[in-house]
């Protein structure tokens, strides 16, 4: 048998293994709606214990890194390193009140959800349109430059020219996406609306509207407290939230086992279960990211409340049975996957395409 003929049986043979567990995950998991149901009912009590642990111990660091600059600033980097998972928490009670799902009341959950946004500076109502589009379309191909961090197939990828390549090898390296695309994502796609889908007139003006008051409200901060001190402790908590953010989006979809097809082929449990990860983080991160990492369960319905997650996922094992779990040393190795291989419908790193393209070449 030819090399050729090997390689085309094994990505046969995994295909036929991927076939096989989706069709075991579809019935196994035939009833997901109805599991799901009693864990999507918020809890008022613990949506106002959320809030109290959470602005509290913020606002008391922020406040302690405030009058830190006087005696030491590396004793204000460290208490920012802390507190900038405060803020992570913040931005998860403003993502459930985006889906409706932190309380009861629509109404509140747009109060607390447009009060979070002056502190993540992340408009409320646009980025909780772009994030819900993200949801009823994860893992299609069609819809991943919505609310996801981009990629491209190999297909893709061969197809481009030198130029082509040399600018997404550049985007996708680690410095670059976790670094530098999270400052042009805080400075302009939050702030200049760039989504122009049928009906989304009125969301690209409540972004402006909100962007304005938040540097109102910023403004009027930097008056009253100094406008140099401001600045250092605000920017310095909000550009390492956005990274650590860009760190879970990428994460929680872009692992190597990960779901990616084509509309016409796309199931939407199949993309819960198997196109977001479990991140099996230490629990005191887990509460400090707001059980953010329990993505497959979130994925499946994105009413269920953050505090409400964990409770699901322990009362269903099934849900996790299926889904990729990442520990952090796992996490880690992702960084080297690139692209998406249809043929193996997997992730891949350029070592990998540049080692399967000299076997094609060298086959064809």
């Amino acid at each position: 048998m030819s090399t050729k003929q090997t390689l085309e049986l094994k990505i046969a043979e995994s295909r036929q293994k991927t076939a096989e567990l989706e069709a075991e995950i579809k019935e196994k998991l035939k009833n997901w709606k109805l599991i799901i149901q009693q864990y999507q009912v918020p809890n008022t009590k613990k949506a106002i214990l959320q809030l109290i642990t959470t602005f509290l111990p913020y606002i008391g660091l922020w406040t302690l890194m405030y009058f830190s600059v006087n005696w030491s600033i590396w004793l204000t980097i460290g208490i920012g390193i802390i507190n900038v998972f405060f803020l992570v928490r913040i931005f998860i009670i403003q993502h459930d009140c985006g889906h409706q799902s932190f309380l009861a009341s629509n109404k509140m959950n747009n109060i607390v959800g447009y009060i979070c946004s002056f502190f993540s500076t992340i408009p409320f109502k646009y980025w909780a349109k772009v994030h819900n589009h993200h949801h009823g379309h994860t893992g299609q191909l069609e819809e991943r430059n919505i609310g996801d961090i981009n990629f491209i197939t190999v297909e893709e990828f061969r197809n481009r020219g030198k130029w082509g390549r040399f600018k997404y090898r550049m985007f996708r390296h680690p410095l670059v996406m976790f670094f530098v695309v999270p400052f042009f994502y805080w400075a302009i796609s939050n702030r200049i609306p760039n989504f122009n889908l049928r009906g989304w007139n009125k969301i690209r003006r409540t972004q402006v509207i909100n962007n304005l008051f938040i540097v109102l409200v910023y403004a009027g901060l930097a008056y009253l407290i100094g406008w140099q001190r401001f600045l250092l402790i605000q920017l310095l908590l909000v550009m390492s939230f956005f990274c650590v953010a860009f760190w879970f989006f990428y994460v929680q979809h872009q692992h190597e086992e990960t779901y990616m097809r084509w509309r016409q082929n796309w199931d939407y449990l199949l993309a819960s279960i198997r196109g977001a990860s479990y991140y099996k983080l230490p629990k005191v991160f887990q509460w400090l990211t707001g059980n953010i990492g329990l993505h497959h369960i979130h994925h499946l319905s994105a009413r269920i409340p953050n505090y409400n997650l964990e409770k699901c996922m322990k009362e269903n094992p099934l849900f996790t049975k299926y889904a990729k779990t990442l520990t952090f040393v796992d996490s880690i190795k992702t960084v080297t996957l690139k692209l998406y291989d249809e043929e193996r419908e997997r992730m891949i790193s350029f070592k990998e395409y540049y080692m399967m393209e000299r076997m094609r070449l060298a086959t064809a």
